[in-house]
């Protein structure tokens, strides 16, 4: 067996809100629910739970996959929380497939939910030593310092990032699910002239946490068919990359992993960047979209305005960005997995008023941690594509 051995059956999410009346597990409730009901799978068929390690809700408890398997009366063989930061939903695909594959469960149930409006805890960790004590408080003064050098390197066309922020959000005027307080047309010139956050990142440029939860059922394609569930997305191709160039003193901090997971991530699928018929990357900030475009191959180092300029990534362009609105535009809610979620929906056909023509395959890609010096900390890649 393979990666490409298991499927996602099915998916679902809440609406994502700036602030939630509903606790966690009654969000956890509604998605379970609403899978059992679109599959016809009883829950106690559901012998595998993966969760991601990205909620500020819950991952403060060592024991968060397992309490929540407790509440929601689950009785799992296999139980994961998969812990790479913003990569965590793209890697809870990953190893929901692979245990399959390896025997551990049949049906796997991925659960993305967070309410960080309820908890603001602190983070732990280097950053109160080594960067709070400078002033940079946290990802935006990084993206800041990151936005910086790349314009010292190669230049930067900020009506270009505007163009993506601009794009992003119209995709999220057709997203019933987005943030109400995200759904407001901007222009270019909003976008210029939004204020600084931290040098130079604009608020436009920035996530906003919300509430919400998203899931996924995944079982093997043998199941599915067993099943008669056709409607199906396969993944093709995945992997991750830690702490790139960790190990070395000095290194270009406009690199990141991704170009290693994403080269990898492809020949796995059996495509070449030029075959990618729609684009759904992690965006916490614009200029992350922009960099992910040079180190997956999209465009040369340094090349990426030019090539922001020269395609429609609108969905109806010749490669459509984050049809849903990214975590920008639709608020970043549910461990950060609604591009994810996105990407199944389109290559399921139920894009609705922003559904893409060209449905082959997607990418999609994650983001985890800031580390100390360097560029983001994780990257991950997941091609995936309808059932055959």
């Amino acid at each position: 067996m393979s990666l490409r051995d298991a499927a996602i059956v099915a998916y679902a999410e809440t609406k994502v809100v700036d602030k939630s009346d509903k606790d966690i597990f009654e969000l956890d409730g509604e998605i379970l629910g609403s899978l059992l009901d679109k599959t016809g799978v009883e829950m106690k068929e559901i012998d595998g739970l993966v969760m991601s390690g990205l909620t500020r809700t819950g991952a403060g408890n060592v024991f968060w996959a397992q309490t929540t398997a407790d509440v929601l009366g689950l009785d799992v063989s296999y139980c994961d929380q998969v812990h790479i930061g913003g990569c965590s939903a793209t890697g809870a695909v990953a190893r929901a497939a692979a245990a399959i594959d390896a025997g551990y469960c049949s049906i796997a149930f991925l659960l993305f939910s967070d309410t960080p409006s309820e908890d603001n805890r602190s983070d732990r960790g280097f950053r109160a030593e080594w960067t709070d004590t400078y002033g940079l408080m946290g990802p935006p003064g990084s993206f800041g310092l990151l936005e910086q050098r790349y314009a010292h390197q190669y230049g930067l066309d900020y009506e270009m990032l505007g163009k993506l922020a601009v794009t992003q959000r119209n995709h999220a005027l057709l997203n019933d699910n987005a943030c109400e307080k995200l759904r407001k047309p901007i222009t270019v010139a909003d976008y210029l002239n939004s204020r600084k956050i931290a040098e130079p990142i604009r608020l436009l440029d920035c996530v906003m946490p919300c509430d919400g939860a998203t899931g996924l059922l995944v079982m093997s394609r043998a199941e599915a068919k067993a099943r008669g569930l056709s409607n199906c997305v396969i993944p093709l191709g995945y992997a991750e990359r830690t702490n790139y160039r960790g190990g070395e003193g000095m290194v270009d901090i406009t690199w990141s992993g991704h170009k290693i997971a994403g080269e990898r991530a492809l020949k796995n699928a059996g495509m070449t960047i030029k075959d990618v018929a729609s684009f759904h990357p992690y965006d916490d900030f614009i200029i992350a979209i922009m960099l992910q475009f040079e180190n997956l191959g999209f465009c040369g180092h340094g090349e990426g305005c030019q090539f922001i300029r020269d395609n429609d990534l609108s969905f109806t362009g010749n490669l459509p960005l984050n049809t849903g609105g990214g975590l920008i535009s639709s608020g970043a809610a549910a461990c950060s997995s609604h591009n994810l979620i996105e990407a199944v929906r389109q290559l399921m056909g139920e894009g609705g008023r922003r559904q893409v023509k060209d449905t082959r395959n997607a990418l999609v890609t994650g983001i985890g941690w800031i580390n100390y010096g360097r560029n983001w900390g994780s990257s991950s890649v997941l091609a995936l594509a309808p059932n055959e």
